[in-house]
C-alpha cells in the first residue's frame, strides 16, 4: 500500500529520465525526478483533482 509520503514517477516518463514525480495526500506535491531535493510544487488536493479533470476533458486553455 502506498504511503502519502511516497513519490510516484509518471508512467509517461522517458527512457532518459525526464519526468515528474507526484506525492499524493491531503496536499499533492510534484517535483522533477532528476532533482528530488529541489523545488516541490505543492497543491491542495481539490485543486490538483480539478487540474487533472481539466486535462482529461481537454478543457485546459492552451
Amino acid at each position: 500500500m502506498q504511503s502519502p509520503h511516497d513519490w510516484v514517477k509518471s508512467s509517461f516518463s522517458s527512457v532518459s529520465g525526464e519526468c515528474v514525480e507526484v506525492r499524493m495526500g491531503d496536499r499533492v506535491g510534484m517535483r522533477d525526478s532528476k532533482n528530488p531535493t529541489g523545488t516541490v510544487l505543492d497543491f491542495p488536493r481539490e485543486v490538483w483533482e480539478d487540474f487533472i479533470g481539466a486535462i482529461k476533458s481537454d478543457s485546459v486553455t492552451r
